[in-house]
């Protein structure tokens, strides 16, 4: 058996495997599905990621073929093909620009006919250029049964027998440049997607260790670089990994994944993103994230996913259009049937919906999502966008999401007179700054702030879960936690036991510094509350949320203060990770739609069981994965913004589905009833499917 995968059962026709890359978090079945109906012989496949099971319906003996690709196949290859038959693939959207042919084409037609006498010239011109719509339609008829395309090649066929040349020409070009322009709106938009989907950087700079144990920098292919390799990166180039520097400061161009305008200052211990582009310095990043992994390859993924699903009311504007051409063949016969009148025919047979129902809603989704990413905020989507606008309930896992998620010195307590709050600060960064815990960096960065002073000291000892030691001036220090201290550092801490309560009491996180088997001090961290929570509450109430909820492990007490500053309607204190989604299910069960904004690890289950997850870009991949919405920059507005998008999303749409539904009614009405000649017929029609499409691809204004 590979360890890829294993075979469970199989007959002649019919292959099914267990198969592991369905494990992978930032797969999609859809894509799988398309690349493996790729390989030669396989007539279909059906895929079951919850049961990592792959199907395949195969019409020959192919079975080492398809182990073969199974075993070499990786995420990195599905998500990077050129999948050229994939349709749910971004590298797939052609690239090649609609093409003005057919409207010149059609046009020249309508121009020559009219300085024509001569009726068998007329008729030469007229047919030759309406042939290949003919075929078209002709084609559509056999392969998909009753399209719009067959309606359109109809009044076009009609108008040709009935010698009525100016109508068939007139109708002719309309609808190719009605097709033109609905294929550049299409290509815009499909553009605005696959430049968010940027090519991977090929090439990066990594450090190794020579054979001399010199440390030396070498060129490799991104592909090669693996989690815990340090990349360099200088000033120019695009940062390849997702990762925490380790050496240098920079300036860092976030634009194209943040939206961000201005750079940003990064140095040691800062987290930063692949696609971003470094302008000055040089780094030296720890790879956290490589591969598929990186941010810049999840938003590919995202695209993917996005142009694969379909949303209810884009597939209720698919099966409206589809009812509705039986209807408008309908009345062209009963037309016929009570007047012979051919040019009545032809003109019904063009007041058709489905251009501009099919084509107006799929484009306001991507366009709604190609500008979310621009900004920032993946949206897995049109289904996401639906459910979010649906939304009337917010619920917030505080840490990280209403609060910054960043431990910060709020309080720095020497309890020896000798010792000054700015050298207590010194010491601890001085030895904290080898490390990236939270704590650790929380301190360092306070110490800067108040121009730190580096403090010699020894070796630092890293004790796991408990703190540090080192030796200042052949003195020991220790710093941790309490129980490390005390128990069993043997420090006393009677002295200041009411000192500490105090603290304690506030909901303050304790950093404890001992020096030469004395309790020196404390430092006092805290998590909080972001500048603009109770702002972007406030904003989400006016975007139609009436119920307003925090979770947190806190206390009581620390909690319902919390609430009461940020203005929440209801809190669930002293939580354990897995009462979180019994609470989303609880307020799902009370019909309520709900977003819940999570970032841990322990939130995953919540954000699969809410209406939509919401991720912040500081949380786990596990987070990310299972979330409809990933915010790549650290700013809860991000949530304010993606719920305001998808409001003005639904409401264009709402107003392109009334707008078609009412004007192409009237414009059928009319033609049924003989004002409107097949070339008004035409003018109308297309001009408002045309304007439809621009008001999608214009999209909402953020």
């Amino acid at each position: 058996m590979n360890k890829n995968f294993k075979i469970v059962h199989e007959t002649p026709s019919r292959l099914r495997y267990k198969y592991l890359l369905l494990k992978e978090d930032f797969i999609d079945e859809n894509i799988l599905k398309s690349y493996l109906e790729n390989i030669d012989g396989v007539s279909s496949v059906r895929i079951n990621k919850k049961a990592y099971s792959v199907v395949f319906n195969i019409v020959e003996d192919i079975k080492e073929n398809i182990e073969d690709v199974l075993r070499k196949l990786t995420l990195d290859d599905l998500l990077s093909t050129d999948c050229v038959d994939n349709a749910v693939c971004v590298n797939c959207v052609s690239s090649e620009k609609p093409s003005l042919s057919g409207v010149a084409r059609a046009s020249g037609a309508l121009i020559a006919e009219r300085f024509i006498n001569n009726n068998l010239a007329k008729a030469t011109i007229t047919t030759t250029a309406a042939i290949p719509m003919l075929m078209e339609g002709t084609k559509e008829l056999f392969t998909e049964g009753l399209t719009s395309k067959v309606l359109e090649s109809a009044a076009v066929g009609i108008s040709v027998y009935r010698r009525d040349y100016l109508a068939a020409n007139s109708t002719n070009a309309m609808l190719e440049l009605g097709e033109y322009i609905e294929e550049t709106t299409v290509h815009k938009s499909d553009d605005l997607l696959k430049e968010l989907s940027k090519p991977n950087v090929k090439e990066a700079w990594v450090e190794k260790t020579d054979e001399n144990g010199k440390k030396v920098e070498v060129l490799v292919e991104t592909e090669n670089i693996e989690v815990g390799d340090i990349v360099v990166v200088a000033a120019g180039s695009t940062i390849p990994v997702d990762g925490h520097i380790v050496h240098g400061d920079a300036s860092v161009n976030q634009v194209s994944m943040t939206g961000e305008a201005e750079p940003i200052k990064k140095q040691r211990g800062d987290r930063v993103i692949s696609g971003t582009v470094l302008e000055e310095g040089r780094l030296k990043i720890w790879a956290e994230h490589v591969g598929a992994n990186t941010a810049t390859q999840r938003i590919k993924h995202y695209i993917e996913s996005s142009l694969n699903e379909k949303s209810s009311v884009q597939l209720k504007a698919t099966r409206l259009a589809d009812k509705l051409v039986p209807v408008t063949l309908g009345l062209a016969g009963i037309s016929y049937l009570f007047t012979k009148d051919f040019e009545r025919v032809a003109s019904i047979l063009q007041a058709d919906y489905s251009c501009a129902l099919k084509l107006a809603t799929p484009v306001a989704f991507k366009s709604t999502i190609s500008k979310a990413g621009h900004d920032g905020i993946m949206i897995k989507g049109a289904k996401s966008i639906e459910a979010l606008s649906n939304v009337d309930t917010f619920i917030f896992d505080k840490t990280g999401t209403l609060t910054k998620g960043d431990l910060e010195v709020i309080e720095v307590a020497s309890y020896d007179e000798e010792w000054t709050e700015e050298e207590l600060l010194n010491l601890t960064a001085s030895t904290e700054e080898h490390y990236f815990h939270p704590v650790a960096e929380a301190v360092v960065k306070a110490a800067k702030q108040r121009g730190f002073v580096h403090m010699h000291h020894e070796e630092v000892e890293f004790i796991v879960a408990h703190g540090v030691k080192t030796e200042v001036e052949g003195k020991l220090v220790v710093i941790g936690s309490r129980h490390f201290l005390e128990d069993d550092e043997q420090i006393d801490f009677s002295k200041h036991k009411d000192r500490i309560n105090k603290s304690l009491d506030e909901g303050k996180t304790l950093l404890y510094i001992g020096f030469n088997g004395k309790l020196l001090g404390t430092i006092a961290l805290a998590d909080q509350i972001r500048s603009n929570s109770k702002e972007s509450i406030e904003k989400l109430r006016q975007l139609g949320v009436n119920h307003i909820v925090m979770l947190t492990g806190d206390v009581e007490k620390k909690a319902q203060m919390v609430a009461k500053e940020l203005g929440v309607d209801e809190v669930y204190s002293e939580l354990l990770p897995t009462d979180k989604a019994s609470i989303v299910k609880k307020m799902i069960d009370e019909g309520r739609n709900v977003a819940f904004v999570g970032d841990g690890i322990n939130d995953a289950p919540a954000l699969i069981s809410a209406n939509v997850g919401i991720s912040m870009s500081k949380g786990a991949d596990i987070a990310k994965a299972t979330a409809d919405v990933s915010l790549l920059k650290d700013d809860i507005d991000a949530v304010v913004q993606a719920k305001e998008l998808s409001n003005k999303t639904m409401n264009l749409i709402n107003t392109n589905f009334k707008a078609t539904v009412g004007i192409n009614s009237a414009i059928l009405g009319g033609a049924t009833l003989g004002a409107f000649s097949p070339i008004v017929t035409a003018v109308l029609h297309n001009g408002t499917t045309i304007g439809l499409l621009l008001n999608s691809i214009r999209g909402v204004k953020k």
